[in-house]
């Protein structure tokens, strides 16, 4: 469905002043497209009566909804390796030093093929069966969610993950036509998932945090939104923690107490 200029500038700013996310000019034909699948569903033909709706009778379900429809959720596992290189020596080192508590927040959980590699990460590298670990996966989506948690993957999914660690850590399950890969409970285990939206700090989280993985996200975000959010990632990470993001994605040019490490990996400075 083609959007009007006057009711694309209205989503932009809901959707801003409700998720952060900065919907360019040249989004208004994605975001005809995926919010006229939602009227649809609902019998609305125009779009100031969706916009209506989502203000009034439709509540803040009908927000979540609508954020859903437009989010992008791009995600494989072991996306972005070096991170997971990275990660994996970290772990070794803490772990043979004695480390009994591990904390990790996955900011952008998506359909969960990076929290359930960060998991595979953790358990590869052998902690004591007596560590304290616990992985937090967040995202906005309520429906990338839903599938985060369900943790079963078609084989197409599955592109990225060495056939060993699939065989180590998920189950064939599904019929001979349709074969799905779900995660095995030594991964479940390990992860908690909840609905965050990172443009609205302070969070519920305590910390302190080893690691944050926030990648991909913050490129869809303005500069005081990433400025709070990386305010809060300090708070919440440990002194001489680890706050990573994705490739395309940096620090530059804002008041953030990190330290470079490599591209894309920061130390919270005490």
């Amino acid at each position: 469905m083609d959007i009007d200029a006057r009711s694309f500038a209205a989503f932009r700013e809901l959707v801003y002043g409700r998720s952060g996310i900065v919907l360019a000019e040249g989004k208004q034909a994605l975001v005809g497209s995926r919010i006229g699948k939602r009227m649809r569903q609902l019998g609305l033909t125009r779009f100031p009566e969706y916009l209506d709706w989502v203000k009034g009778r439709g509540g803040e379900e009908e927000v979540t909804l609508m954020l859903d429809a437009i989010s992008t959720n791009v995600t494989s596992f072991f996306r972005e390796s070096v991170h997971f290189e990275f990660l994996r020596a970290r772990l070794k080192e803490m772990f043979r030093a004695g480390k009994n508590h591990l904390r990790i927040w996955c900011a952008a959980a998506s359909t969960g093929e990076e929290p359930y590699t960060l998991a595979i990460t953790v358990r590869e590298c052998d902690p004591d069966p007596a560590c304290d670990i616990k992985i937090l996966a967040t995202d906005i989506s309520t429906r990338v969610l839903k599938a985060a948690v369900e943790g079963r993957y078609p084989k197409n999914r599955m592109q990225g993950l060495p056939m060993d660690l699939a065989q180590r850590y998920f189950d064939r399950v599904g019929s001979r036509e349709e074969p799905l890969w779900s995660a095995r409970p030594q991964l479940r285990t390990l992860l908690r998932f909840a609905r965050l939206n990172l443009a609205t700090p302070p969070f519920p989280m305590r910390g302190p945090m080893d690691f944050i993985f926030c990648r991909n996200v913050m490129i869809y975000f303005d500069n005081p939104v990433r400025q709070r959010l990386i305010a809060e990632f300090h708070r919440l990470l440990a002194p001489g923690a680890f706050l990573i993001v994705g490739h395309s994605e940096s620090l530059t040019g804002l008041t953030n107490g990190f330290q470079t490490v490599l591209p894309s990996v920061y130390r919270r400075i005490a």
